[in-house]
């Protein structure tokens, strides 16, 4: 799969026009987390995008969030990203996930185990203009730390 993620939107049709925020959200994961198809991100997802999710640190900027994709699919193959239920207001939507791969990289410092890893987590989105341009992801990141094995942080 190719890593240039300065494919050219311009020269795409724009898919979010007529997109609802819940459409935009469902492309994010079916087509940019799930597919990787890197030219529906240029055109749903702002190029000032700021993330926060709970398996690395926050990204401002597209192209610093496509390497974060890359940087899980090369960790966990056949990585996927399951919407279960999804809220949305007019300009935000909220997501309940369910997350899976099969541990093949160094991941939370684990060596690979070739263990499917599965958890749950909440996706927060801000739409503005048609476009993603904010996201905040809690993952439930003991349980992933758990399934591999890791050194677990103290609990309360």
């Amino acid at each position: 799969m190719s890593t240039d993620h300065h494919l050219a939107a311009g020269n795409a049709k724009e898919l979010n026009v007529t997109m609802t925020p819940t459409d935009l959200v469902r492309s994010f994961y079916t087509d940019v987390w799930n597919r990787r198809d890197y030219r529906v991100a240029h055109e749903i997802i702002d190029a000032d995008f700021r993330f926060r999710g709970s398996l690395g640190p926050e990204k401002r900027g597209l192209e610093g969030f496509l390497e974060y994709v890359d940087a899980v699919h090369a960790a966990l193959g056949n990585y996927t990203c399951t919407i279960e239920d999804i809220v949305h207001s007019e300009n935000r939507v909220t997501a309940r996930m369910t997350f899976r791969g099969k541990h093949r990289a160094e991941f939370f410092g684990v060596a690979p185990t070739g263990r499917d890893i599965e958890w749950a987590g909440a996706a927060f989105f801000s739409v503005v203009e048609g476009k993603l341009s904010e996201l905040w992801v809690l993952g439930d990141v003991d349980s992933v730390k758990q399934q591999l094995g890791a050194a677990m942080s103290g609990h309360f």
